[in-house]
């Protein structure tokens, strides 16, 4: 069940929007300013906002400005009673992502809605497919690896060695770790093939950059971070 925060200061639109959303099996709440939405954003996590342009103390265009300073990807359903094109350019400059003119059927918002929302997730499901640190990014799918918009051509126990730091989010992984998901093997302590191919990833990852990303700490391991 997906989550909705609506900015509408119409207490009957507020109403009748609040209570289509909920029948339609999202969870709904409702603010009527935009001071007192930010303050919601602190007691309760969004999949969407619906903001109505026109509302008391901080307009929908100056919310949706603000919460694209420290969110890019969350969804922004524009209201308003204004169809002018300026109007329209104005909301989704400001990070708008629909834009429904009011009197509207609610049947549209709700297309729009699982619309904005069906896309949202798919974009989710695409960046889980990637991992991004720093300027350094690995996607997943494609087994690519590019560092600062160049692409790095690793050979495939490489890009598995590089694959597993990556994932373990900046903790450092262990050589019987590393041994064990690269080459199948019980590490032992007289090889030094995997200090040999860290040698090899930081000669690909790093050299030519200002900054290393391929880090050791000894006793606990490896780590890109």
């Amino acid at each position: 069940m997906a989550n909705l925060l609506v900015l509408e200061d119409d207490p009957k639109m507020a109403n009748e929007l609040r209570l289509f959303l909920s029948n339609r099996g999202f969870h709904c709440d409702v603010v009527y300013d935009g001071v007192v939405f930010f303050k919601q954003l602190n007691i309760e996590t969004y999949d969407l906002y619906i903001l109505d342009v026109n509302v008391p103390l901080m307009n929908g265009i100056e919310v949706c400005k603000k919460v694209r300073e420290t969110n890019a990807e969350i969804p922004v359903l524009m209201l308003t009673a204004f169809s002018a094109v300026e109007d329209k350019v104005n909301a989704f400059e400001s990070g708008a992502d629909d834009y429904l003119v009011k009197p509207f059927h609610l049947d549209e918002l709700l297309v729009r809605v699982n619309s904005l929302l069906r896309r949202s997730q798919n974009k989710r499901e695409t960046d889980h497919q990637r991992v991004t640190i720093a300027d350094l990014v690995i996607d997943l799918q494609d087994m690519k690896v590019t560092r600062a918009g160049k692409e790095i051509i690793l050979t495939p126990k490489e890009y598995k060695l590089l694959e597993i730091l990556a994932l373990a989010g900046g903790k450092p992984v262990s050589k019987q770790t590393i041994a064990a998901k690269v080459w199948d093997i019980n590490f032992e302590t007289g090889t030094n093939t995997i200090e040999v191919y860290i040698n090899y990833l930081r000669n690909k990852i790093d050299k030519g950059f200002d900054r290393a990303l391929v880090q050791t700490r000894p006793g606990f391991g490896y780590f890109i971070k």
